[in-house]
């Protein structure tokens, strides 16, 4: 395993710029936009049903460059974006998906110097994300159940970054058992009963501080969610999904694709109240018809409800 080390020690490979060298991984893309990711390595051979490319042959190249199999099939030759990396690499569990990740680091508010926390780790797709947004003035502190799991995740968080990152931190083990951390800016939660984590992560983040659970089904959100209720330390929770449309651009033949990037997870999103802070009780405005169609107290629709 490659050493831990800062970004100004090793030039994390996702910086990098100018011609390609040995260590760089590379995104080649094939004429019917088939990508294929690698890692350059001098005397190394890239085989394809399309031909034979020399990893040689694109030493020294500048990025964006196309290069030429042996059965002289072109490859355009780039550094992946991360959302492209997320979606080639090595998997020992599920990963969040780029379109739900970008969303996530939204919703937690990160950038440079932020302390964070996620469990699990799974195939460390998410961990990439927090890295990168929190930067080498940041931490993360991550927790993985499964060491099989956190082991393709160091390997794939290592492969993307060119090294081990000095402001990551990973522990086996039950994040509900061993998060010591506290006065955390953010958490995110991606396993199947994250309500048991609920107050463990309360006594970690700190006052207004942002937690998102990621859930697979309706029931995981809404257990979730009643437990964020009762517990009293949060503010109300909002629950979201992101749904992702590409499309098809032919000259004029301009139309939304046939698939889409639909469903994938619920985000729940809830920030820690001050320590004996009383959230307000929510005001619901009733259903239309709930009182009768005579009634036009608050949540009637009438002037008076609506300066209410």
């Amino acid at each position: 395993m490659p050493d831990t080390a800062s970004a100004q020690e090793q030039g994390l490979s996702w910086r990098r710029r100018g011609a390609f060298r040995p260590g760089d991984i590379v995104q080649l893309t094939d004429p019917r936009g088939r990508m294929h990711t690698i890692t350059l390595e001098a005397g190394t051979v890239f085989h394809t049903h399309r031909g034979q490319l020399p990893h040689d042959d694109l030493i020294g190249l500048p990025e964006g460059s196309v290069v030429t199999s042996s059965n002289t099939t072109p490859y355009l030759a780039l550094r992946p974006l991360l959302d492209d990396f997320v979606l080639s690499m090595p998997r020992g569990a599920q990963v969040i998906y780029p379109k739900d990740a970008a969303r996530i680091v939204g919703l937690l508010n990160l950038g440079p110097g932020a302390r964070v926390a996620e469990a699990g780790v799974g195939s460390g797709a998410m961990t990439c994300s927090l890295l990168r947004s929190v930067g080498d003035e940041g931490r993360l502190y991550s927790y993985e159940r499964r060491p099989e799991f956190a082991e393709i995740a160091v390997a794939n968080v290592t492969r993307w970054f060119g090294a081990r990152p000095a402001s990551w931190s990973l522990t086996i083990g039950d994040l509900a058992e061993t998060l010591a951390e506290t006065d955390l800016d953010a958490v995110i939660l991606d396993m199947l009963a994250p309500w048991e984590c609920v107050d463990a992560v309360a006594r970690s983040l700190a006052p207004g501080g942002v937690f998102v659970g990621y859930l697979a089904t309706t029931t995981q959100m809404s257990r979730l969610v009643e437990t964020l209720r009762v517990s009293g330390e949060w503010t109300e929770p909002r629950a979201e999904e992101t749904m992702m449309r590409t499309w098809h651009l032919e000259g004029l033949a301009v139309r939304p694709d046939h698939r889409m990037n639909g469903h994938t997870g619920f985000l729940v999103t809830s920030r820690r109240l001050a320590p004996g802070a009383v959230l307000p009780a929510r005001r619901r405005r009733p259903a239309p018809g709930a009182y009768g169609e005579d009634y036009t107290g608050p949540g009637s629709g009438s002037t008076e409800a609506a300066e209410d």
